[in-house]
């Protein structure tokens, strides 16, 4: 039971790490960084960060579907 809470716990930080990721190229592409986003004034940053937040939303539901669809190509979830 322990390791897979350690696995759930690792995969959770990856998924996290993911998001960043992705709230980041966003950004980028408009041209801010997460660290401007302090800088920016307030409607400007929340507006932005609101974007980026759901731009990242949906890669992770498209990650999330491919990950479905490949365990259900494969027969479904491996035994433990």
């Amino acid at each position: 039971m322990n390791a897979r809470i350690a696995e759930d716990s690792t995969a959770r930080v990856a998924q996290a790490y993911l998001e960043w990721a992705y709230l980041e190229e966003y950004l980028k592409g408009l041209g801010y960084s997460l660290d401007q986003m302090r800088t920016l004034p307030g409607a400007l940053s929340r507006s932005l960060m609101r974007d980026a937040s759901l731009f990242a939303s949906m890669r992770m539901t498209e990650v999330e579907s491919r990950s479905q669809l490949m365990e259900e190509l494969r027969g479904g979830p491996t035994p433990m």
